[in-house]
């Protein structure tokens, strides 16, 4: 008996804003490591997660949406991210809403580049109340790009994330893995600290801040500890524009940051199965979202 050849392959997941990428990464992956809110433009950087079963090894790669609204230094940032990973991929995952196609998506859409296959993700499937209302547009669909296959489903059901699993493993290539078996993304902790502050940043302000704020991690240190197997000490600087979103992002007596950063450690010290200590504070940096050298230097490319 010859032992099953390893297969190893890189899976990109576009879509517009708020589409349910990142939610399908987590699942795919089986654990949060791309950080999801009902605010658009949520997620900001590649973020690559690993999913390794039987002789296959998926390396999923989770993009920004891409933007249209608005030319700011930030967004530009967010779709060269977008653009660098549909390139030299072996599949992608185009995912919609069921029944729905806009403006948005036809840009996104555009991206595709001949030769890659890719698949039509109809997500939030659990949403359609007539499925029979889907036969037109799916043929639409199909005059629109030559998708290998069509896939509905719902992130949130594990049923259907397995299957679109089986499905995404045939057009793997046979190579040896990337990764190791226990590895589930290519992001540091220290990343991961900062997209988790964000996270709970947009989760308690929702629409009332701006989504130009971001996060900086100033400082992630581990110390040695007699009580803790594990210590983490991390200092997060949230950066917003304007001194009336200071004080939003604060909160009467404090409680709107406090409530931040302790649900952030929380989730922290769960993800890196360790103590965490989290100082969070906040600072005014106006304009920064238009300033090419300020983006870099908060961390995007």
């Amino acid at each position: 008996m010859t032992e099953t050849a390893q297969r190893c392959g890189v899976i990109a997941i576009v879509g517009k804003p708020n589409v349910g990428k990142s939610t399908l990464l987590n699942a795919l992956v089986g654990q949060k490591i791309s950080i999801t809110s009902r605010k658009a433009q949520t997620t900001r950087h590649r973020i690559t997660g690993i999913h390794s079963a039987g002789a296959s090894q998926f390396i999923f790669v989770d993009t920004p949406g891409f933007q249209t609204r608005h030319a700011t230094a930030l967004n530009r940032s967010l779709n060269k991210t977008v653009l660098g990973a549909v390139v030299d991929v072996d599949l992608v995952l185009f995912v919609v809403e069921a029944g729905k196609f806009t403006l948005a998506d036809a840009k996104v859409l555009s991206l595709l580049k001949p030769g890659v296959p890719a698949l039509l993700l109809a997500n939030k499937l659990d949403q359609v109340q007539r499925r029979s209302d889907l036969a037109p547009w799916l043929r639409e669909m199909q005059q629109r790009h030559a998708f290998a296959e069509f896939v509905p489903l719902s992130a949130k059901n594990a049923k259907d994330v397995e299957r679109l699993i089986g499905i995404c493993e045939k057009y793997l290539p046979e190579q040896p893995w990337w990764y190791s078996a226990d590895e589930l993304t290519d992001r540091s902790e220290k990343f991961l600290a900062g997209e988790t502050v964000r996270e709970k940043l947009f989760r308690f302000t929702g629409d009332e801040l701006p989504y130009t704020s971001t996060v900086v991690i100033d400082k992630f240190e581990e110390e040695p500890s007699p009580k803790h197997k594990r210590l983490v000490k991390i200092a997060a600087t949230i950066i917003v524009e304007r001194d009336g979103h200071k004080a939003m992002v604060i909160g009467e007596k404090g409680e709107r940051l406090k409530r931040i950063g302790t649900e952030a450690r929380q989730e922290l010290e769960k993800l890196m199965d360790c103590k965490v200590f989290l100082e969070v504070w906040v600072k005014v940096r106006t304009g920064w979202a238009d300033d090419e050298a300020r983006v870099r230097s908060f961390g995007y490319e």
